[in-house]
């Protein structure tokens, strides 16, 4: 149920957790989904019918760049941050930031209340 409320709560951010895993170098789809997993200790275990329209979608963008490589005898697609993707995650960052804090302090604000049956 955690890992299901997890997901929905990523498909609004996949963009941006996208670009986020990027930034740290380049990536085939599989690498991506294994380093978001490895990064986020397991919590953004995302399946690949989402990763992958999602990067193709970010590539349509301009945000990503892909190119073929080949590795162990396997054609595989390589994914890049572009420096537009660049700017995008730096006012993505930000956004997230503002809205965290604000999420944060709405939360953190009252001691929640029981209300009985």
């Amino acid at each position: 149920m955690a890992q299901q409320a997890l997901r929905e709560g990523v498909k609004g951010h996949l963009d941006l957790v996208l670009l986020g895993a990027l930034a740290a170098g380049p990536g085939h789809g599989y690498a991506i989904i294994s380093s978001l997993k490895q990064r986020s200790g397991g919590a953004l275990d995302l399946p690949e019918g989402s990763v992958y329209p999602a990067l193709h979608r970010l590539e349509d963008m301009g945000l990503v760049q892909s190119d073929w490589s080949s590795a162990e005898g396997r054609r595989r697609r390589e994914y890049r941050l572009t420096p537009t993707g660049a700017s995008a995650l730096r006012a993505g960052r930000a956004e997230w930031s503002r809205l965290s804090t604000a999420i944060d302090a709405v939360l953190a604000a009252v001691p929640p209340r029981l209300v009985a049956p």
